[in-house]
Formats: structure tokens, sequence, C-alpha cells
């Protein structure tokens, strides 16, 4: 008898990214995909929401219950602070639980309280998820199934930053670290606010989150496992530019040592050969190459006028940065093909 297919339940479907996760679920050849909820939308399909994504299937207002009795996968798109309550819910029950808020990614409750300011509202899960980034995690995404463990989304700018930077905090080339970063407004969900509106954004581009981002202690904490040392404090600063989807991140690196452009050269191909979503590239990378696209495009440059190693990573924040890297650590988590569901 064939092995019955994980059935796959998305809370929070609505948003930009659960929707997304539904669309590659509902097409995956061998996930199952199951039950869709959103509260204000609950009774609409979601093909009346979504026409691009061509989901026939009716959202329904969420039953935490009945969703862990009938799945054994769930993926939680709800806002940050607004998933643990949910995620707790659906662990007890058995399932392998992917949540894409920040709620379960770090591991340290006091730097948790300094950025969120709040009490974690499910403290006996904290510390335990598995950090969904395949590329770098990919042995412990291969435990999650059998320990029960869950799975923490990254964050879009964490994603492109620590693929920028692994191979050089692996090799303890960081130093100073300057990261700038570029995201399409779909980046900030579906909430409308006056920063997103389309006189706002049309035709501008500003930097926000400058006093501190929530990626940051992120973007710090991986790197920091992979070998950067932990005086290294890197200066992130988001922009906000008129595009639907897409990031680029340009991190500019001081080396403790002298680099050539071989050294880091060989240090990527070292890390990222045999990757299936990175693609290192000699040609500056765009949001374009990317777009709708599970991969990552990654470029190296040594300035030998300042010394600096310049990295310039781009990702679509929907797909790699959220929804299809989701799929991806789903497919790691239950021993399928990475790139299943995701080729093309």
């Amino acid at each position: 008898m064939a092995e019955r297919a994980p059935r796959v339940a998305v809370l929070g479907a609505s948003g930009f990214a659960g929707a997304l996760a539904a669309r590659l679920l509902h097409r995956h050849p061998y996930f199952e995909l199951g039950e869709i909820t959103a509260r204000a939308e609950a009774g609409m399909r979601l093909d009346e929401l979504y026409p691009h994504h061509r989901v026939p299937v009716e959202l329904t207002d969420p039953d935490l219950d009945r969703i862990g009795r009938d799945h054994d996968v769930a993926i939680v798109g709800y806002p940050h602070g607004a998933s643990s309550e949910a995620v707790a819910a659906l662990h007890a029950h058995g399932l392998v639980v992917l949540d894409l808020s920040a709620d379960f990614r770090l591991q340290d409750d006091a730097v948790y309280r300094e950025w969120y300011g709040d009490v974690h509202v499910a403290p006996d899960l904290f510390g335990t998820a598995v950090y969904g980034l395949p590329e770098i995690h990919r042995d412990a995404l291969r435990e999650v199934r059998d320990g029960g463990r869950l799975i923490a989304g990254p964050g879009c700018f964490p994603t492109a930053t620590i693929l920028a930077l692994a191979p050089l905090a692996r090799a303890g080339l960081l130093q100073d670290v300057i990261v700038d970063a570029k995201t399409g407004v779909s980046g900030a969900g579906r909430k409308l606010a006056r920063t997103t509106h389309y006189v706002d954004v049309s035709e501008n581009v500003h930097a926000y989150g400058v006093a501190g981002h929530r990626h940051q202690p992120e973007i710090r904490q991986e790197l920091g496992a992979l070998g950067m040392d932990g005086a290294v404090q890197p200066v992130f600063v988001p922009h906000l530019v008129p595009v639907d989807q897409g990031e680029l991140v340009s991190a500019y690196v001081r080396a403790p040592r002298d680099v050539t452009a071989a050294e880091v050269a060989d240090l990527f191909r070292e890390a990222y050969e045999g990757e299936a979503f990175v693609e290192l590239t000699t040609a500056e990378p765009g949001m374009r190459d990317v777009q709708a696209s599970n991969h990552a495009r990654i470029r190296t440059h040594v300035d030998p006028r300042s010394g600096h190693v310049l990295v310039f990573a781009t990702i679509d924040n929907l797909w790699k940065g959220t929804s299809s890297q989701a799929v991806q650590s789903l497919n790691v988590a239950v021993g399928r093909p990475e790139d299943e569901g995701l080729r093309g």
C-alpha cells in the first residue's frame, strides 16, 4: 500500500505568505493541501481573494482541535505575537508545525524580551524550534518529524543576509559588517498603513527601522552560531522600494586580515556547491532575476582600494524569503526531494 501523503493545513491563508503557501501545496506532487483558514474572509474561496493563485478551496474559520485531529502538518501564517497560542495547540496534537512569524526564531529569552517586549506566550516551546533555513540547518530539519520539533521560518531579510555572509562567518572573516537591504512593499503584509500607501511608496525610497530592526537579533544569532565573533554587531538598515516583491541585500564587510577575490570566491563555492537554490553569479544580481522562485543569487567582490568584501544577494521576499522556503523545509523534514514542488 502506498504511503499516505501528509495533509497540510495553512492557518492565516488570507495573508500574502499564507496564500502563496497554499498555492504551492495545492500544486505539490506529494503533500495534500487540507484546510486553509482565515477569520474575516472565512467562507470565501482563495481564488476569489487571490485569483492568480488559482486555489479553488474555501477559507474556513480556524478550529485548532479539528485541524489538529485531521492534519499531519500545519503552516501558521499569523503575525508576530499572534502565532504562539496556535502553534502550541497544534504541536500538542503531534503535528509538525512550521511558524512563519518571529515568535520562535530566537533562542535567548532575554533577547526576545528586549526586541519584542513581551513574556513569551508558549515558554515551554520557546528555544526549541529548528531555524528553517535548509542551506544552513538541513541536518536538524531532517530530525524534525521524528523529534516532534517546531520549525521557525526565517525572516526574509535574515534569509538573504545569512546566505550572503555565512561563508565569511565560518571562515572568521566578519570583523565589521554593514548590511544595506531593500525590499518590496509586500514584505509589510496586507495591513494598510500610511508608509505602504501607493502615493507614499510610488517613485520613492526610504529607510525604516533605523533605530533597530527586529531582524537584527535573528541575523546576529545565526551568524554567531556559524562563527562570527560575539563582539561583532552588524549594522542593518532596510529600505522600502516601490516594487511588489523582491529583496536585495548589499553587505559591506571588513575582514580581520587581507583576503583576495579568489579566496572569497572559493569560500562561497565550497559553501554552496550542489545547492539547488543558491546561484553564484559574476554579474550583479537583481530582484527580477529571482522573482516568483525559491532561488537566491549571490555575487562577491573584493574592493582592492578599501579591502572591503562586498556581497550582494537577492531573493523574492514572499518565496525564498517566506513561503517557498517553508515548503523546502517541509520537504527536508519529511524526507522528500528538497526541490519537490519548487522546480521551474
